[in-house]
Parts: structure tokens; sequence; C-alpha cells
């Protein structure tokens, strides 16, 4: 074998060498990129690849492009006579509930997005960007502002539908009228809730949501 033989065989193999070391790193990448996505979504980030047809590198960009929009706002405190007061706006449209369920949740509708304007995030006309803005800093429960409002727009939603809508938003509630730091896409899952913010009023029997 020729000397100019030899060079050429580890020419190509050193290429190749290359070529897989760049593929490994790409696709090692776009693994950290996925996993970093779903640890700052949560369940967010299924509802985005399903809305994206189960297209990844679609729902990645949408979320990728919210966080570069969006991540920097920093929810502004709320004053606690601020505060009080949107809780017992909250737990009045609860109450309200029992005698007219679609307008409480259309209340409730109402009272998310002015409270989350309140916190800095975009104002009421841009409902669909305060959403967007929401889903990066509240990405476990913002899905409870999209139901209440999908269930307030909907003509043919029953009283129990109306109701779960309503229980299903108060997380986010409870989220934008929080004292000290806002739950983020660091801290998931639901808090038990008990006592008045219970909404025993929402629930027909009066046993509890």
């Amino acid at each position: 074998m020729s000397t100019l033989t030899v060079v050429l065989i580890v020419a190509v193999l050193v290429a190749a060498l290359l070529v897989a070391g760049v593929l490994f790193r790409a696709r090692a990448g776009t693994g950290s990129g996925t996993r970093s996505l779903k640890r700052r979504f949560g369940p967010e980030y299924d509802r985005t690849l399903q809305r994206h047809g189960g297209d990844s590198e679609s729902a990645h960009h949408d979320l990728r492009e919210r966080v570069e929009q969006y991540g920097r706002i920093r929810p502004l405190p709320l004053e606690p006579a601020v505060r009080e007061h949107y809780v017992a706006q909250w737990t009045m449209l609860q109450e309200r509930f029992v005698d007219a369920p679609r307008q409480a949740v259309a209340d409730a509708d109402e009272l998310l997005t002015r409270i989350a304007a309140t916190r800095g995030f975009p104002e009421p006309d841009r409902r669909e960007e305060q959403l967007a803005a929401l889903s990066v800093h509240h990405p476990h429960h913002v899905e409870g502002l999209r139901t209440v409002r999908r269930a307030a727009h909907s003509g043919s939603a029953s009283t129990e539908e109306l109701r779960e809508a309503l229980v299903h938003a108060r997380a986010l509630f409870e989220d934008l009228t929080a004292a000290g730091r806002p739950v983020g896409a660091e801290a998931g899952g639901t808090r038990p809730m008990s006592g008045r913010k219970s909404g025993h009023l929402l629930n027909p029997k009066g046993s509890g949501a």
C-alpha cells in the first residue's frame, strides 16, 4: 500500500470522525434543549406540542420565542389593599355562581385578566400576548385561564362544566395574588386549598371542590 493511499485513508477516517462528532453534539444539544424546555414549562410543554400536532421543532420554536419575548418580565408586587380587594372580588363571584354560573365564569375571566395586567403582564386588550406571557411565568396554571375563557364564551357549557372551569382557574388566581415571589417554572403542582378559598359554594352538594 503506497504512502499516498495511507494518507487518503487516514484523511477519510478523520473527516468521518469529525462529522460524527458534529452530529453527536447537535443531537445532544437538541436533547438538552428539550429537557430544559420540559423542566421550564411542565404541562405547558405537552399542551404546546399537542397544539403543533406533535411537531417538536415547531413547539420548541414557539416556547423559545415566548421566553425571549416575555421571560424578562418582572411581575410587580400587589399592595396589600389591592390584594385584599381582588380576593374579595373572587369570593363574591364564587358566591354569585349559585345564581348566575355563566356570569360568574365571565367575571372570573375578566378578573384574572385585570390582575395579570396589574402585575405587569400585557394589558387586557392584548389577551393572546397576556396568555403567552403568563405561560412563561405560570406554566403550571395558565391553562386555568384558557379553560375559564372557553367556558365563558361557550353557549353550550353545562353548569358542572362552568363550575369545573372556575375551580381550575382558581390556582392561577392564587398564584397571581400570592404575596412575595410569584410561582413560576421552578415550582409546579397545585397547592392544597382549604377554608373559604376552597370554593365550597361552587360544589352543588356543598362538600368542597
